[in-house]
This record gives C-alpha cells, structure tokens and sequence, in this order.
C-alpha cells in the first residue's frame, strides 16, 4: 500500500541499503543521520544498536514536570549539538516506536524538513538480522547555523486556546489517543498523574491497552497498521482525513507516533 508520504515510514532493508550507499527509493536529498532515542541514559544502546546511529535522551527535547516540550532556544542548543540542520534528514528508532516519535514530531515542529521513522523500530532491525555494533554514541561535529528560524512549523503544536477552539468545529476533531480505561476516567494511566478523565468533547482516537502500548496501531511485529484500518477505526469516532485534526495523549508520547502515523 503505497500511502501519499510513504517514505516517512522506512523498513529495515531500506536504511541498510542506504547505509551501504546503494540505489533506494525517495533517497535522502542531502546529508543524512540515524539516530536511536530513548529516555535517560544510553543502556540498551551500549550494548547493541544499528551501525553509525547517534544518541538522544528524550530529556533533551521534554522537561518534567508535565513533560511539554523544552524552549526554542534549547532545541535549537540540541540541535546544534547533535549536527542537524533544517536540510539535513534524521532517520529515528527506538526499542519503542513512540520515544522516536516523540522526538521525531518535534524536530518537525522546529524546522527540519525530512524525519523519517524506522517502521516497528529496533525491534524489527533485530529480527531481519542486519548487522549491529556496541558502545558509546560516535563523536557528532556540532552544527551552530540551523538554517531557518525554530519554530519554522509552529503549527504543529497547538497551545490551550487553540486546543479548545477545535471542539466545537464540524471540520475538526480534538482526539485522545489514550487507553479506553484512560478515556472513561477509571485511570490516569500514570503513577504521578492524579487527575482523571477526559477533556470533554474529545474523541476517542484509540491507542493500546495502557499508557505504555500502542496495540491499537500496530500489526503483532510492531510495525504500523495498514492505512485502512486504522481510517476505519478512527471513522467510527467522526475522526475523518478532511478535518483539522490534534492529537493528544498524558505526555504527547502516543500522540506523537499516532501524528506521524497520520501524516
């Protein structure tokens, strides 16, 4: 199924391939990097992670205590620190598809054009048996000059007014993508967040059986669902491709893999 963006989704022979500087279709136009994200320290990554691939600790792009993301001035100091521009192409994994969204989803909102995630994350990368190494994030040659001033798509992240402003839109939709027990109020879905229930007027965009999975999404090797079903299920809702449509989740981790899922 060949999707309007479907080079946004990439699978783990794909980015073999361009790792091995062979032919592969809608090739990065320019400078390219990998890049594994996950939160804290980089354990699993010493151990294993695909060849060449930085590192990025969710802290870097989210702060505590609600984990909104961090100022502009910051992201433009990660960015720099990591040697991305707004023209150069940062292909995300992660051991959970949603850290790498997450960051993905704001890189975007920053400036850079081209994000791509790795379909089904490291997971998928492991079992096609493709090659790995060990250690310590590879040195990366700080890039001070962005290109373009940060945020150059603010309109990717909405702030309270304009939130609010979507719910009573006939051409809009303000979708939860949390766990129906989260929807309904019988749970936070967090150990230090207390209040619980729905914004009202919400729709139910679906997600997973907690606020750590995304089943909903996903086909059993955690790559995405097939375009089809998931319009099917988000049609149920009144959530439809013509409308304006904002994601949410308890952090904007869920939210952020269902936005580039959408996308």
């Amino acid at each position: 199924q060949k999707l309007p963006h479907f080079e946004q989704l990439v699978y783990p022979q794909w980015l073999h391939d361009l790792q091995q500087g062979k032919e592969v279709t809608a090739k990065p136009a320019g400078d390219w990097k990998v890049i594994e994200a996950a939160w804290g320290a980089p354990k699993l990554y010493l151990i294993s992670h695909i060849p060449g691939a930085d590192y990025i600790d969710t802290n870097e792009v989210e702060s505590e205590p609600l984990w909104n993301k961090v100022s502009d001035e910051q992201l433009k100091a990660m960015l720099a620190k990591h040697g991305i521009r707004h023209d150069t192409t940062v292909i995300l994994y992660g051991r959970d598809v949603y850290a790498a969204a997450r960051v993905a989803q704001i890189m975007l909102y920053a400036g850079v054009k081209d994000v791509r995630l790795l379909d089904g994350g490291w997971q998928t990368w492991s079992d096609a048996g493709l090659p790995v190494e060990r250690g310590t994030p590879p040195k990366v040659k700080a890039e001070p000059d962005f290109g373009v001033k940060i945020p150059a798509q603010p309109q990717l992240m909405l702030d309270m007014e304009q939130a609010r402003g979507l719910l009573h839109r006939q051409d809009a939709s303000l979708v939860s993508i949390r766990s129906w027990p989260e929807f309904i109020g019988t749970t936070s879905g967090y150990s230090y967040i207390k209040p619980k229930g729905e914004i009202a007027g919400a729709r139910w965009g679906h997600a997973g059986s907690d606020s750590t999975h995304m089943e909903d999404f996903h086909n059993p090797d955690g790559t995405m669902r097939s375009a089809d079903d998931i319009t099917a299920m988000w049609k149920a809702w009144n959530i439809k491709p013509e409308q304006q449509v904002s994601f949410y989740c308890g952090t904007g981790w869920r939210a952020s893999e269902t936005f580039m899922y959408a996308r």
